[in-house]
């Protein structure tokens, strides 16, 4: 008889066959064809973050880079492949579930730093070894710890713009989102996207620095700047795009396809003019800021939301980095009418709360609801709210 301890909703590598549950996925092509692929670039190791290009909280579909080829869905990890190991880093949170996902390719580490990724990296590495990742999918930061924690060790940190789990996935990817990027009504915003990059410029004219360009990586940034709002990543008001800001050019660099006719209207209004916004291609970004670089000039950009693809572009002389670019601390800072807004959006919130608590009262002693009948009975109550877009997360509902 099986001992009372023993579970079945967790992997166990420890018998023959190995014992997967249900929920575990089979990662043994995914790991071939990236391995193909490593090779191919002469490779070792290759790093795979569970982040964006914009280093977001929350990620889209397109961007779940390390749920494919993991199998773990959870939201923060870290995994390292080489030509004969697989590893996945997470924290506490998700030890179990990572038990309950991963197949027995995968070796889990029950941590999150960079220090105890790079000596497992020197113990699967030989020395003379490439170690590879995206630069577009990086921090400064964690590029630089990475850099620092390998420097000496005889193992070479190569940034590689060509993504290798994308190559893998091929066209199994989920497509990008098609939906429409559309604009905040100005009955919401208490100021209008002219009024606010003006605000910027004159927080550029004003630094010491005197800086002639801001770049913007954040999504919520850009989305705050235009008053433009989409719904690229379930839960996140945003759409996947760049903005770069001088004293005389404006430039957005988006899926113009998808900007509904009144936002493209209100961008373009100014043309030509330095209130006039010049649509680009999302992935023109790194080519204009290539060209910008070249002359006379100083880019201002928030480290925390710049990735190191895109920093490594612009000379160390030409930068101005802060924690957070001028845009990020303008939206930091609510207006009055913004404050009315967030003040009337809680009440309207509180309105459905309360409905929700009234129900529960009544239908909880029928016996007839769970918590999962719970959590769609509060969404539906929210979504009949005047304005409402949506939750802005999955609801996590619990009782007992």
């Amino acid at each position: 008889p099986q001992a009372p301890s023993t579970r079945n909703d967790i992997r166990d590598c420890s018998v023959d066959p190995p014992y997967l549950p249900p929920t575990a996925t089979n990662t043994t092509t995914r790991l071939a064809t990236l391995r193909g692929s490593m090779q191919t670039h002469g490779t070792h190791a290759y790093i795979v973050p569970s982040t964006d290009a914009h280093m977001s909280e929350y990620i889209s579909e397109r961007d779940a880079r390390l749920g494919w080829l993991t199998g773990f869905t959870g939201s923060a990890g870290t995994a390292v492949v080489t030509q004969d190991k697989a590893a996945l880093w997470t924290d506490s949170r998700y030890w179990t579930q990572a038990e309950r996902e991963l197949d027995c390719n995968w070796e889990l580490q029950r941590t999150t730093s960079i220090e105890s990724i790079v000596m497992w990296i020197l113990k699967a590495v030989p020395a003379g070894g490439n170690v590879s990742l995206d630069p577009f999918l990086f921090s400064i930061d964690t590029w630089n710890s990475y850099r620092r924690a390998l420097h000496g060790s005889g193992r070479t940190l190569i940034p590689l713009e060509t993504n290798l789990v994308d190559q893998a996935w091929g066209d199994q990817r989920p497509l990008p989102s098609s939906s429409k990027i559309y604009s905040l009504p100005a009955e919401f915003t208490g100021s209008s996207w002219q009024e606010k990059v003006a605000g910027i410029r004159q927080r550029m004219e004003q630094h010491v620095r005197r800086p002639t360009a801001v770049l913007l990586s954040g999504l919520e940034e850009t989305a705050w700047l235009f008053n433009l709002r989409g719904d690229d990543i379930p839960y996140n008001p945003v759409f996947y795009s760049y903005t770069f800001l001088t004293n005389t050019t404006i430039s957005l660099f988006v899926d113009v396809s998808r900007l509904s006719a009144a936002a493209r209207e209100s961008l373009c209004s100014g043309c030509p003019g330095p209130l006039c916004v010049e649509l680009q291609e999302y992935g023109q970004v790194s080519a204009h800021l290539r060209r910008y670089a070249q002359g006379n000039v100083t880019v201002w950009l928030g480290t925390e939301y710049t990735t190191y693809g895109l920093y490594g572009i612009i000379p160390q002389e030409k930068l101005l980095e802060e924690k957070y670019s001028p845009v990020m601390m303008a939206k930091a800072v609510k207006n009055a009418h913004e404050q009315e807004m967030l003040r009337a959006a809680h009440v309207r919130d509180a309105v459905a709360v309360i409905q929700y608590l009234l129900w529960l009262e009544k239908t909880v002693p029928q016996g007839q609801v769970d918590e999962f009948l719970g959590a769609q009975h509060i969404d539906a109550l929210r979504w009949a709210q005047e304005h409402s877009r949506g939750p802005s997360f999955q609801s996590i509902s619990a009782s007992g």
